[in-house]
């Protein structure tokens, strides 16, 4: 959420970083309900101030015995209450609609991040490995014929309905060794400490991390009132809300491997065969809390981190900084990792590292007390994916198929499967 204080001081910068995201400025809408909901609040303890100075007459005009000032000042004393009443509410009402409107206004990009209107404008910085010369055509993960008895898709609809898969036999064992591996890396590798969530959270905690209000539709809410988390972002960042911490014990890093749950609103048509995009997946996330001065640094160090698990698979890759008009609501600056799909012929996405600056902070009031004394500030968050299961998973058993329907898998997940290093063509885990 946006530093009210800062709109004041500099709207014209406020508006050009919306601009910069491809929308209209919004700071005169915004400081007029500020301005309003400031004059309210003048007013109320104006009239306040009013009511405890008549107050302090009432008894001075008893005593003296003087009965009609006494019944004016009391009259006053009332009317003043009332009015005292009525501008908090109104007060209270503008502050509302003040925080509504900030809640739904986007991050403001770092001047680094590059100009775009849509995917079109991201840069590409870095490429690791080459994508594997096929003396066959290379097919998708769902139509490798190894790979076939292990992902159900017709059982899943019937279950569920459609984006949803089971998973069986050697798939599934590959899909749980992907997940232990990146585990097991990032805790003992990159030093985060591993954590286990709850699925299910309050509405404050979707709010903290800026799921809400903007993207209720991407999410599935229960019928008493919890959210199922879309990632463990949520749950990660939120443990911090309302903290005041200690400067010494930051950075916080943490990961966890949950299940994940979006509705995919906004994908209506979009990667409809396979397992690429689902309503149920697994992940496993990464989250940071720093300080101001170290969130770049950090933002560079969790890339790094995600980079790694797919060079330990032996995946190639390409990192990507996005636009400014293809950057998440929440996000300051973000990399995209995109793996290498030979089924596809082409990159997708297996990871977005965001740092959020205090933006989810202020939502969540989550600040640290400088070792150097001085008013608690604000802690940066960071978030990142490190990296989606199922999608990993896809990249394995395409960059490893073989052309007898078989698949080789990456050395790495050797240690995980008790030895075992393919799928045969008949779906076994050899």
């Amino acid at each position: 959420m946006h530093d009210i204080r800062a709109i004041r001081e500099n709207p014209a910068a406020f508006d050009a970083a919306l601009a910069r995201r491809g929308l209209s400025p919004m700071s005169s809408e915004v400081l007029a309900i500020d301005e309003a909901r400031r004059s309210k609040i003048l007013a109320a303890e104006t009239a306040q101030a009013a009511q405890n100075a008549a107050s302090k007459e009432v008894g001075a005009a008893k005593g003296r015995g003087d009965d009609a000032e006494f019944e004016r000042l009391r009259a006053l004393v009332a009317e003043k209450k009332a009015e005292v009443a009525r501008m908090s509410a109104e007060a209270e009402a503008e502050d509302q609609r003040l925080r509504d409107l900030l809640l739904r206004i986007p991050n403001s990009p770092l001047a680094e991040v590059p100009e775009g209107a849509d995917e079109t404008g991201n840069v590409e910085i870095r490429r690791w490995g080459t994508p594997r010369a096929f003396d066959f055509a290379p097919k998708e993960h769902f139509d490798i014929e190894g790979v076939k008895p292990g992902m159900d898709f017709a059982t899943a609809a019937k279950l569920s309905g459609s984006r949803f898969v089971v998973l069986r036999g050697a798939v599934i064992r590959v899909h749980r060794a992907l997940a232990q591996f990146m585990l097991d890396t990032h805790v003992s590798d990159h030093g985060l400490t591993e954590t286990w969530t709850p699925v299910l959270v309050k509405e404050e905690a979707m709010y903290g991390t800026n799921q809400l209000p903007k993207f209720a539709e991407d999410s599935y809410q229960t019928t008493n009132g919890w959210w199922l988390v879309p990632t463990s972002e949520v749950t990660l960042t939120n443990t911090v809300a309302g903290d005041i911490l200690e400067e010494g014990s930051l950075p916080i890093r943490m990961t966890a491997h949950t299940q994940c749950f979006r509705s995919e609103a906004g994908s209506a048509g979009k990667d409809t065969t396979g397992m690429l995009r689902q309503h149920q997946f697994e992940k496993v996330e990464m989250v940071s809390i720093t300080t101001p001065e170290t969130s770049l640094a950090e933002h560079d160090r969790m890339t790094r981190c995600a980079e790694n698990i797919l060079e330990k698979l032996g995946l190639p890759y390409r990192t990507i900084v996005l636009c400014t008009g293809d950057m998440g609501f929440g996000a300051q600056k973000t990399h995209d990792l995109e793996v290498w799909l030979p089924g596809q012929n082409t990159y997708r996405e297996i990871s977005s590292v965001s740092v959020c600056g205090d933006f989810q902070a202020r939502r969540m009031n989550a600040r640290f007390r400088p070792a150097a004394g001085g008013k608690p500030e604000f802690v940066h968050t960071l978030n990142g994916s490190g990296l989606a299961v199922g999608r990993c998973l896809i990249a394995v058993l395409e960059n490893g198929q073989q052309a007898d329907g078989s698949v080789e898998l990456p050395a790495a997940l050797h240690p995980y499967l008790g030895g075992k290093t393919r799928i045969s063509a008949a779906g076994a885990l050899e």
